[in-house]
């Protein structure tokens, strides 16, 4: 069982940044690919960025490629997202999600976040 717990959401303005955090329960954390998604009121859930166990291999929605970063620090069961260049058509709950394999498809993570609200201001 991993739990996780999502924070670092808020209101910016267009053009700016924002760093989410993702930390999580368990001594497994390590074991597990990581995820982000984001869902808009109204729209299904889409992906946003993933990383391996490792950290060594990551993948990102071309819509964000170049703007977001995600990263891991397995000694703190951490998982980051920092967003730059932020546009309003980005407001959305931004989850984390935790499964076996890095991947773009939602339901193969078996561990998802309460969510944090990102609002992009125009």
């Amino acid at each position: 069982q991993v739990q996780l717990v999502e924070s670092g959401g808020g209101l910016v303005q267009a053009g700016g940044s924002l760093r989410l955090s993702c930390a999580a329960s368990g001594r497994t954390f390590r074991r597990y690919a990581m995820g982000w998604f984001r869902q808009a009121p109204g729209k299904e859930r889409e992906f946003v960025t993933a990383i391996s166990w490792s950290g060594s291999t990551t993948y990102y929605a071309d819509s964000v490629k170049g703007r977001f970063t995600i990263a891991r620090d397995n000694a703190n069961n951490t998982v980051y997202l920092q967003m730059n260049n932020l546009k309003p058509e980005e407001t959305a709950v931004y989850y984390c999600a935790a499964g076996g394999t890095a991947t773009t498809t939602a339901r193969r993570y078996a561990y998802w976040g309460q969510g944090t609200q990102v609002t992009v201001s125009s």
